[in-house]
């Protein structure tokens, strides 16, 4: 019987899988990773939301899918994705790194745990599953059928993803496995489906994708599989690149911003729209607010720019605007999350949004200018990476991006001063927050920003402008040696 069909017959529940044997080394290994998102927050609880055995462990390697519940002290629940195989133990020398844990008690007595994304044989089941769609218990697999999925593609993780987990398959697809999942569609198989549909050429369309169907819930998305581009060049890395070589950027910025606003206009035009009011523009106010005092409370560092970064959303709740437009939009938006290919077109990926943020606020309409405020503030962390500081490539880049964007769209972003800054402003204080827990050596880059946005007096309309802001510290890492926040590597999809 192949291992397909195995997993067919024998699919688990969770009756048939406790999660108790496996609780305290899923307690103990879940903070470790870099994708959890509980990290400083002490685990309470872990609940078992769905469990199959898509290769039990009567076949070896056993794969067990399971969906985990994870309580923490402060009140905040997560649901996690997780691929476990299960061997005899001792794991094959190449398999060492990915243990869990070795099971005392259970079904799993006597067998090593492991990560199961790092097996090969384990991937290419997943793969195998997502060429012949049906489902395993609550799991669907479901595939575009136009598109001709190749049997025999080597499997290998993707070092580096930060929130997720990705195989790629051979030099033909690469595969996103989600693994801080909740329910409804997650954005990155809505948006690239939906642009799809318009006939939007900038973004891939997902050729397979898979599911769970949970009761009383929406459907989870889990994973998603797209074409693997190769010769393309990862945007934060090519423009490191030619900030070492001293390099113009602007043309590259310019054909960006007419990518990003390309991207905007289909997704306006296949997803519906709506006009914020000034009850909702003021909500929107309050709730970069709120962040902010939030962050503040946690970084010591924000403190003293409080009131003057409150004063860019005071601004926007006082603009009173009406009929701002909103649609759905990247929400992640910057140079890590874009390709220039080999033909030397722009291509944005990574539709998933901020993962810090719950699924439903990552699929509500929002201004487009902040897409374009995270772009803006990716040129400035990418010229503060570079020794010495290069303040006037930054602002090329912003102004040769925005008038990009105004080609394709006949409105430039800076036309808008009050809702930029706000946005602009907003996401400096996320890179604050991010800076502070994970990497307080790049405290400066956000730092600069936080002190230029919270000036009193109103900055100019043109993104260009800067007002004397202070040097990069002398420790500054060197060029090309730093990612920006949630940047990852290139994961090049596009066919």
């Amino acid at each position: 019987m192949s291992e397909a069909a195995s997993a067919r017959s024998r699919q688990g529940s969770l009756a048939a899988v406790p999660l108790g044997p496996l609780e305290p080394m899923l307690r103990a290994w879940l903070p470790k990773q870099r994708w959890f998102a509980g990290k400083g927050r002490a685990i309470t609880r872990l609940r078992l939301v769905s469990a199959v055995e898509l290769l039990p462990p009567g076949v070896t390697p056993g794969l067990l899918h399971l969906l985990v519940g994870v309580d923490a002290a402060d009140g905040s629940a997560d649901c996690y994705q997780l691929l476990l195989g299960v061997r005899p133990a001792p794991l094959p020398p190449a398999l060492a790194p990915a243990l869990i844990g070795h099971a005392e008690q259970g079904p799993y007595a006597g067998h090593a745990v492991y990560e199961g994304l790092g097996d090969p044989r384990l991937a290419a089941l997943l793969l195998e599953r997502l060429r012949t769609p049906g489902s395993h218990g609550p799991l669907r697999f479901d595939r575009d059928p136009a598109v001709l999925i190749p049997t025999e593609s080597t499997p290998r993780p993707l070092s580096g993803e930060q929130t997720n987990s990705s195989l790629i398959y051979g030099d033909s697809y690469i595969l996103k496995v989600f693994r801080r999942v909740g329910p409804g569609v997650n954005p990155d198989l809505e948006l690239p489906r939906a642009l799809a549909s318009a006939g939007c050429a900038r973004v891939p369309a997902p050729v397979a994708w898979y599911e769970a169907e949970l009761p009383g819930s929406d459907s989870v998305t889990l994973g998603v599989l797209q074409p693997y581009l190769r010769g393309s060049d990862d945007g934060w890395q090519l423009a490191l690149r030619r900030l070492g070589a001293g390099a113009d950027f602007t043309a590259e910025a310019h054909a960006l911003g007419r990518a990003t606003a390309e991207v905007h206009s289909a997704l306006a035009a296949a997803l519906p729209t709506v006009a914020l009011g000034p009850e909702q523009t003021a909500r929107l106010a309050a709730g970069m607010t709120a962040r902010l005092a939030a962050t503040a409370r946690e970084v010591p560092a924000l403190r003293p720019y409080e009131a003057g970064l409150r004063g860019a959303f005071d601004a926007l709740a006082a603009s009173r605007g009406a009929g701002v437009p909103a649609q759905r939009i990247h929400g992640d938006l910057h140079l890590g999350q874009t390709l220039r290919t080999a033909d030397g077109s722009w291509a944005l990926i990574d539709f998933e949004g901020e993962p810090a943020r719950p699924l439903a606020d990552r699929r509500r309409p929002e201004p487009a200018v902040r897409d374009v405020a995270g772009m803006l503030r990716s040129f400035d962390y990418a010229a503060r990476s570079h020794r010495p500081f290069a303040p006037a490539w930054a602002d090329a880049c912003r102004a040769a991006f925005c008038e990009g964007y105004a080609r394709t769209t006949g409105r430039d972003p800076r036309e808008d001063p009050v809702l930029l800054r706000a946005y602009e402003t907003d996401k400096a204080v996320y890179e604050a927050r991010y800076e502070s827990r994970h990497r307080p050596d790049w405290m400066h880059v956000p730092m600069a920003a936080i002190r230029r946005l919270s000036e009193r007096e109103r900055p100019s309309h043109r993104a260009g402008h800067r007002t004397a802001p202070p040097p990069a510290p002398p420790t500054a890492p060197a060029t090309g040696t730093t990612p920006q926040p949630h940047s990852k590597p290139p994961r090049r999809p596009l066919a």
